[in-house]
């Protein structure tokens, strides 16, 4: 009998959560000013590399994050930094990342240019572990020059499931895909003979991120301001990377109650499982310096039709989860 009741008491506790002791991420998930973060699984590890928040002239250096179960984050300062990257002079950002070849390369803009006759645009830098340190890989930008348009800057690098991997990008309400070569030290032709296709879709500023879901490519990108409250996130989707991309709507914005100007994000996807989190910068209220950013971490569902579900910005973040 005693077994009995010893049963029923433990069925309570867990009904009512007295039992239960469910540790959460938090948000943001770690002190600092960070922003435009990449969130991405290496050897069994959580990793975001975000841009360091600050004034051009100091924004000269990126730190990573790594975590075992989304809780603990450590921090590994000054991965790349401009004493390496020779030609990259202010505004170092949005870093995106890929591992290749038992390489890892990192993504990222540079010199925020103008116009072709500045010297700047998108650079890759290499290492051989996740933390870096990295070294230029080029010595020079891959991309300097501006496309249909587009700002050479916010950069992601996508890998399709052919393995076929493309560098996406752009500023300036323009963005750009384009087929990188093997070896990463330019790009090839696509099959209608340019070398940088336009797949702009309405609404498009910057900030853009490409996922596979069910056969399905996602395509995500950053409207509105990037320092005013309504920056955002909308999406679209299709069956090819190259689009047609028909916006469907915004699922990531600020709710004045918790932070505004929430934006440029990126999203992990525990391999294996349908469980998807969407990392992100926001601006904490009271905030009114454009580089008081922090990064945060919370959950991305989708409705049956393979639609987005619009996000619930949360204080408590996402539950601790261990990578297997």
């Amino acid at each position: 009998m005693k077994y009995f009741f010893r049963t029923v008491y433990l069925s309570l506790l867990l009904i009512s959560g007295c039992g239960t002791s469910i540790k959460y991420s938090g948000n943001p998930i770690f002190p600092g000013w960070y922003a435009d973060p990449e969130g991405i699984i290496f050897n069994r590890q959580y990793w975001i590399y975000p841009t360091y928040s600050a004034p051009y002239k100091d924004q000269v250096f990126m730190d990573a994050f790594s975590s075992k179960d989304l809780i603990k984050w450590e921090k590994h300062e000054r991965i790349i930094d401009t004493a390496v990257i020779k030609w990259a002079n202010i505004a170092m950002w949005a870093p995106s990342i890929i591992e290749h070849g038992k390489q890892y390369y990192l993504f990222f803009s540079a010199n925020d240019i103008q116009s072709d006759s500045q010297h700047g645009g998108i650079g890759v830098a290499v290492a051989g572990k996740p933390d870096g340190p990295f070294r230029d890989y080029l010595g020079k930008p891959l991309i300097d020059k501006f496309h249909n348009g587009a700002q050479p800057i916010d950069q992601f690098v996508f890998k399709d499931s052919d393995n076929q991997i493309y560098l996406i990008y752009g500023g300036w309400r323009h963005c750009n895909i384009a087929k990188l070569k093997h070896d990463f030290t330019g790009f090839e032709s696509l099959d209608d003979g340019t070398v940088f296709r336009e797949i702009t879709p309405e609404g498009y500023v910057e900030g853009p991120f490409m996922f596979i879901r069910n056969g399905m490519y996602y395509f995500m990108w950053s409207e509105g301001g990037w320092t005013g409250p309504n920056y955002s996130v909308a999406y679209a989707i299709s069956d090819t990377p190259f689009g047609p991309f028909k916006r469907i709507g915004k699922i990531l914005q600020q709710d004045p109650t918790i932070a505004t100007g929430a934006g440029h994000h990126s999203v992990i996807h525990v391999p294996g499982v349908d469980k998807y989190y969407i990392v992100y910068h926001r601006r904490p209220l009271g905030q009114k310096d454009r580089n008081s950013r922090v990064v945060c971490i919370d959950i991305m569902e989708f409705n049956e039709d393979g639609t987005i579900k619009p996000v619930i910005i949360t204080e408590k973040g996402v539950p601790g989860q261990r990578k297997k």
